[in-house]
């Protein structure tokens, strides 16, 4: 599909190594997240040099085409591609790709959903939205920005999704798990869902932004470590059914919710499994909807996928549903389709109608979040 325009849904930046030591808020200067050599290779760390992650896994796009077998946590900054943090690269990237318009996620910012401390986990989402709104800045019709959201204080949030809608992002990210005791069927969040609605703001649940609450994430692999990448659709899954069961989406209906980077084939099982336990389990499913209404509706008015290269979930797009399907290249991570996505594409909907693809590939990210294809019709001039 070489002359079609394509959007990704998901997209990321590569953060500056120093970007929370140089501009976090003075309070939190001595706590601020950092990238630190150890070895030879670069990892965050986190107040008394409490290692959180690596950075391989965030900075490698390409690596799966050359050589998987050198994927790893470990790398270098001076190994990361340059378009993660000069937005000027970034935008000559989106040409190499094909890609006309991206929407943009955190990297290094995805594993600081572990601090412990929530007072400073809120003062790193300020940081990073503020430098994200100038890197969109940019070129504000090809680059849409997420700001990152700390739930842990309703209020908080609600105060950053208000102000990040006024710096121009068009979404929000939270936990894609949050606090056992304080998950998402918790009455305390009705001020977050209606803020969202009014602003027509989309949240998202992204994966690795599970809230742990742990400075210390980085630790020996073990077999543990592949079965939780295997199963990771549970986490989303339950935070988008707490949502469905509590009804949130029947109290706000404008309320829109993205579960970004876990594919597609999961979505049947759950929505049959949904609509059972509505019909057949009402001790367990309390609130009842109106009318005749079934969960199953409600995740196919209001909830959003972001894929990669799911091509078992296409083949069952029908049952998925196409409007709320849409593609992201996952740039510029070790799984990302960058340089061959549109190679990518048309491997895995080589079979689906034209008018399907459409909508996969830019129609449903352009109306979620607000692109203007008649403005991004040609290729960004770099």
């Amino acid at each position: 599909m070489p002359d079609k325009m394509i959007l990704s849904s998901d997209s990321h930046v590569f953060e500056p190594p120093d970007l929370w030591t140089q501009r976090i808020d003075s309070a939190f200067k001595s706590r601020a997240p950092r990238m630190q050599r150890v070895g030879d290779a670069d990892h965050l760390v986190i107040e008394d040099g409490q290692m959180i992650a690596g950075i391989g896994l965030i900075s490698n796009a390409g690596a799966r085409y050359e050589a998987p077998e050198t994927i790893s946590d470990h790398a270098r900054f001076e190994d990361v591609h340059e378009g993660g943090y000069e937005p000027g690269q970034h935008l000559k990237d989106m040409v190499i790709d094909g890609v006309y318009g991206e929407v943009l996620y955190p990297s290094q910012g995805l594993f600081y959903y572990k601090v412990a401390d929530p007072l400073l986990f809120s003062a790193i989402c300020r940081t990073y939205n503020d430098w994200l709104g100038e890197f969109c800045s940019a070129d504000p019709d090809r680059l849409k920005a997420i700001a990152m959201i700390n739930v842990d204080d309703v209020a908080d949030a609600v105060g950053e999704l208000e102000r990040t809608a006024k710096l121009g992002f068009v979404g929000a990210m939270i936990a894609e798990y949050p606090l056992e005791e304080r998950r998402y069927d918790q009455p305390d969040y009705e001020p977050l869902w209606a803020a969202a609605a009014a602003l027509n703001m989309p949240l998202s649940l992204h994966t690795a932004t599970r809230r742990v609450q742990s400075n210390s994430a980085l630790v020996e692999r073990t077999v543990h470590d592949a079965s939780r990448r295997a199963t990771k659709v549970f986490l989303p899954a339950i935070s988008m059914c707490d949502m469905i069961f509590s009804g949130v989406f029947e109290r706000h209906p404008n309320l829109r919710l993205a579960i970004v980077e876990f594919e597609l084939s999961w979505v049947p099982y759950v929505l049959t499994n949904m609509d059972y336990t509505y019909r057949e389990r009402n001790e367990e499913a309390q609130y009842r909807f109106k009318g005749d209404t079934l969960p199953s509706d409600f995740f196919a008015r209001n909830v959003y996928l972001s894929f990669q290269e799911d091509e078992v979930g296409i083949r069952l797009r029908d049952r998925i549903g196409i409007d709320g399907m849409m593609w992201g290249s996952d740039y510029p991570h070790s799984e990302s389709t960058f340089p061959r996505s549109r190679q990518v594409l048309d491997e895995i909907l080589r079979e689906v109608p034209e008018e399907e693809r459409a909508k996969i590939v830019c129609h449903n990210t352009a109306r979620l979040y607000g692109f203007d294809l008649e403005r991004i019709s040609q290729p960004p001039a770099v």
